[in-house]
C-alpha cells in the first residue's frame, strides 16, 4: 500500500448534454475525513454518492469540494395551465351573451395570468439520469487525480522520515557506545565518589555508602531506553515499508521517541550522552512534525 500525504487540488471538467460541468478539490490536513461539500442548487441528490465515492479513496484530511454546472444553450417552453384554461371557458359560458362569442385569441389568453406560464424546459428523466453519471464519473476522475498528487508527495515524505529514522537509530548507537556507559569507567567513577565522601565524612558506613551508589548507579541506567529506542526504530521503519493510512500510528512512535530521549538527557552523566540525546530531541521534533501531513 503506498502513503499518502494529506495536501492535494485535483480538476476535472466536462459536458452531458446542455450542461458544462466543473470539479475542484483542495485537501489540507486534518485530524479524520471532513469533507466540505458545495453543489448547485437541484443537484443536492448527489451528495450521498459523492460522499460514498470520496470515503472509498481517502482516510483523512479536510476536503473541500466544488460543483460547478453552466448551461450552454437555454430552452424555453410554454406551460398550459389546463385548470386555469376549463375555469376561464366555464366562466364565458356562464356569462352568456353578456360577452363576446367569437373564439377566444391567443393574445387573449396569454394576457390571463397564470393561464401560460413561459419557463425553462425541464430535462427528461433519462437525460437527467446520463448528466448525473457523466458529473459522478468526472468526480471519480478528480479523486484519482488527487490521490495520485497525494502520493507522489507521501512517497517524498516516507525518504524523509526514512532518513530521519536512520539519524534516530546512529544517535541510539551513540548513547550504547559511549565510554561513560561501560562497566570499567562505571565502576571508576563510583570508586572515586566514594572515595571522596569517605574522606569528607570518615564515620559513614562504608558499605551501606557502596549500596545507596550502586542503587543510583542502576536508576541511571540506560539500557532500557536504549532497547525501547531500537524497537521504535523497528516499528517505524515496518509502517514505512507496510503504507497505507499510517500517519496516527507514527504520531504514536513520535511520541514515544520523545519520552525516550527526555529520559537519556535525564539519566545522563556524560557530556556526549546529554548532547546526543539534545539531537535525539530535535531530529524526533522534525519526524513528528513531518508526520502531521500523512494519511
Amino acid at each position: 500500500m503506498t502513503v499518502q500525504s494529506m495536501t492535494g487540488f485535483a480538476r476535472r471538467e466536462g459536458t452531458a448534454g446542455r450542461h458544462r460541468w466543473v470539479w475542484e478539490l483542495r485537501s489540507v490536513n486534518g485530524k479524520g475525513l471532513d469533507l466540505r461539500l458545495r453543489l448547485p442548487p437541484g443537484f443536492e441528490p448527489l451528495e450521498a454518492e459523492v460522499r460514498r465515492l470520496t470515503a472509498a479513496r481517502l482516510t483523512r484530511g479536510n476536503l473541500q469540494m466544488s460543483l460547478s454546472i453552466t448551461v450552454a444553450e437555454a430552452r424555453i417552453e410554454a406551460v398550459l395551465n389546463r385548470d386555469a384554461l376549463n375555469a376561464v371557458i366555464a366562466l364565458r359560458d356562464e356569462l352568456g351573451p353578456l360577452v363576446d362569442p367569437s373564439p377566444l385569441k391567443l393574445d387573449s389568453l396569454l394576457g390571463i395570468r397564470g393561464l401560460v406560464d413561459i419557463r425553462e424546459a425541464e430535462e427528461s428523466a433519462e437525460a437527467a439520469s446520463e448528466r448525473d453519471a457523466a458529473i459522478l464519473s468526472g468526480l471519480e476522475a478528480a479523486l484519482d487525480d488527487l490521490v495520485a498528487m497525494r502520493t507522489g508527495e507521501g512517497q517524498a515524505l516516507v525518504a524523509v522520515l526514512s532518513e530521519q529514522v536512520r539519524t534516530i537509530e546512529r544517535l541510539a548507537a551513540v548513547v550504547e557506545q559511549d565510554p561513560s556507559r561501560s562497566p570499567e569507567e562505571i565502576a571508576r567513577r563510583l570508586a572515586a565518589q566514594v572515595a571522596t565522601l569517605m574522606d569528607a565524612a570518615g564515620t559513614l558506613d562504608r558499605d551501606r555508602l557502596y549500596g545507596e551508589v550502586a542503587l543510583l548507579a542502576t536508576k541511571a541506567d540506560l539500557r532500557e531506553e536504549i532497547d525501547r529506542l531500537k524497537a521504535h526504530v523497528a516499528a517505524a521503519d515496518e509502517l514505512l515499508a507496510r503504507g497505507g493510512p499510517i500517519g496516527r500510528r507514527l504520531d504514536f512512535l513520535a511520541q514515544e521517541f520523545n519520552r525516550e530521549s527526555n529520559t537519556i538527557c535525564s539519566k545522563s552523566n556524560s557530556a556526549q550522552v546529554t548532547a546526543a540525546g539534545i539531537e535525539l530531541k530535535v531530529v524526533i521534533d522534525q519526524f513528528r512534525e513531518q508526520i502531521q501531513n500523512l494519511e
